[in-house]
């Protein structure tokens, strides 16, 4: 059995009751981040064994976690925060664990998408999840193919390349389109700024930026 976790996207309180359940009966928890995971554990007294499961490692272990998993243990998997899956490592496991028809649970949970977008102001009853743009290749075809995309639309990035990305957004979608940057959801220091893309913009160049960011774009009239 594998549970994909989702772990707390800020405050350590927001995770569900079942969520510690399951990671106390779990015999090996495998974390993104055993730093971050462990403090989390920590936290709520949770004792188990915990191994490193990411982007870097997950072609060359996951054989390994299968026969495990076929061999009757149950584990969990954390990621830094979030759900698992969503911009973070997961999917090759689950393939793999469905393809030797080994049962998969992802509890519900926290996603830093989905405040992001509720708390935007823009229409969230139609929208697409982009995640984060591509670094050099494909990046300018992916944004001629996102300006006319009518949904909402919902991005990932990092504060270093906030502004960047902003106005990569105004080129290509117009100075006056809507939007939201929200940052640091569910910490200490949570920001929603709206406004027209050329409006955040202007103010994250002159504030400039820190934490985790969340982008959600209004689509084309």
């Amino acid at each position: 059995m594998l549970y994909l976790i989702p772990s707390p996207i800020g405050n350590l309180s927001d995770v569900t009751l079942r969520a510690l359940e399951i990671l106390k009966e779990v015999d090996l928890i495998l974390a993104e981040d055993t730093r971050t995971s462990s403090h989390f554990l920590n936290h709520y007294q949770i004792v188990k064994p915990i191994t490193p499961y990411h982007q870097h490692n997950e072609h060359q272990v996951v054989k390994h976690l299968i026969n495990q998993l076929q061999a009757g243990k149950k584990m969990a998997l954390l990621t830094d925060a979030g759900t698992p899956g969503i911009s973070d490592p997961a999917f090759l496991l689950v393939r793999e664990c469905i393809t030797a028809s080994i049962k998969v649970e992802c509890l519900p949970g926290a996603t830093a998408f989905v405040p992001a977008l509720v708390n935007s102001g823009i229409p969230a009853n139609r929208f697409v999840f982009e995640g984060f743009l591509p670094l050099k290749k494909g990046k300018q075809t992916l944004l001629r193919q996102l300006a006319i995309e009518e949904r909402t639309m919902i991005f990932y990035e990092s504060p270093i390349r906030l502004v960047k990305t902003l106005e990569n957004f105004i080129q290509y979608f117009g100075a006056e389109r809507r939007c939201c940057v929200s940052r640091e959801i569910s910490k200490f220091f949570e920001e929603n700024k709206r406004g027209t893309l050329q409006e955040v913009c202007d103010y994250f160049k002159q504030k400039g930026v820190k934490g985790e960011i969340v982008i959600v774009v209004q689509g084309k009239n």
